[in-house]
């Protein structure tokens, strides 16, 4: 699932060359293997190419909800786009900072932060606009867009010393088609059985 990287500089046959992607060194925006400036260059993922990553590893490194919301939060469906490992950390950071928001700092879920505390008129009007816009995003099949919106409600949470209930109740139904095992597992500390 690696992006590939292209030799610059052209060998005897005059070819650009495919080198392994993870023996890539990044120094100062520029790109070297083995000490020779290569340039980036996106396209197609394949074993020949060098660029592929076994999504096992990446399942293991980031867990599996992760793995959706990138290739979900990349854009359109029908669009081509490159992947870049690098970036899935972005999608890894929303759904613990969702975690710590439910759960605080120390993210042992030895306190819960969700009360049944009314939310506060501003924090209702972010909420009822991301219900409305995600579910338009959801209707039109744009993953990309209702991720950025959750990813904006969840930003709001981190100011709050606590979550309310009908906010934490509607982020995880909301995140639940696209990370469902993270919001299942916060859907039962919310109190639900199914």
């Amino acid at each position: 699932f690696n992006q590939g990287y292209i030799l610059a500089y052209a060998y005897q046959d005059q070819r650009d060359v495919y080198v392994p992607a993870e023996e890539i060194e990044e120094k100062d925006g520029d790109y070297f293997y083995k000490g020779e400036k290569v340039k980036r260059s996106y396209g197609k993922m394949g074993k020949s190419l060098k660029n592929a990553v076994n999504p096992d590893d990446m399942f293991e490194a980031y867990g599996c909800d992760t793995m959706r919301l990138y290739e979900m939060y990349m854009g359109p469906l029908e669009t081509s786009k490159p992947w870049n490992t690098r970036d899935i950390v972005g999608v890894h950071r929303f759904l613990q900072r969702v975690w710590r928001n439910f759960y605080g700092e120390d993210a042992e879920k030895e306190q819960f932060l969700v009360t049944d505390e009314p939310a506060s008129k501003e924090l209702r009007r972010a909420l009822h606009k991301t219900i409305k816009a995600v579910s338009e995003d959801m209707e039109r099949i744009r993953f990309n867009t209702a991720l950025a919106r959750l990813i904006e409600l969840n930003n709001q949470l981190v100011a709050e010393k606590t979550v309310p209930r009908e906010v934490a109740e509607a982020l995880t139904l909301m995140l639940a088609p696209l990370a469902p095992h993270v919001a299942e597992e916060l859907w039962r500390d919310l109190g639900h059985d199914d």
